[in-house]
């Protein structure tokens, strides 16, 4: 009689734990409304306004919930005009942080190659990407 009495405790329990189971994935909150394709245009602006490349917007566009491929054209497609390769712009950021310490240390000689070296690799992602070099007139 105590082995029954015993099993039927434990089968009360498991049910129970179902039943809990059930009901707390009842009360997940809804989720959130899915924006419109101007609506998501809009955040991407304001996502680019900031600074922010192509994958950075798609990456904090997925951490709100909202995933780039659910709408219509790519992040660089919508920004048009206003996208800027994110290579060519980690470049560009990398060449002026040089040309200011080379400025304030011309004894530099290893900065003075690494200038040159990553103007050159400016200029070939420019050619790649077919962005006109603009060349500086000599005095």
């Amino acid at each position: 009689m105590a082995k029954k009495a015993e099993e039927t405790k434990i089968e009360e329990k498991v049910v129970k734990t179902k039943v809990e189971k059930k009901e707390t994935k009842a009360k997940k909150t809804p989720k959130a409304k899915k924006p419109t394709q101007a609506e998501y245009e809009k955040m991407v602006f304001d996502l680019a306004e900031k600074g922010m490349t192509s994958e950075k917007i798609g990456e904090s566009l997925r951490k709100q919930g909202i995933h780039p491929k659910e709408f219509k054209g790519k992040i660089g497609k919508i920004l048009g005009e206003k996208y800027v390769n994110p290579d060519l712009k980690n470049v560009e950021e990398k060449l002026e942080r040089i040309k200011t310490h080379y400025e304030n240390n011309k004894q530099d000689k290893r900065a003075k190659r690494e200038k040159d070296r990553i103007f050159s690799q400016l200029r070939n992602l420019k050619l790649y990407f077919k962005i006109p070099i603009i060349k500086k007139k000599k005095k």
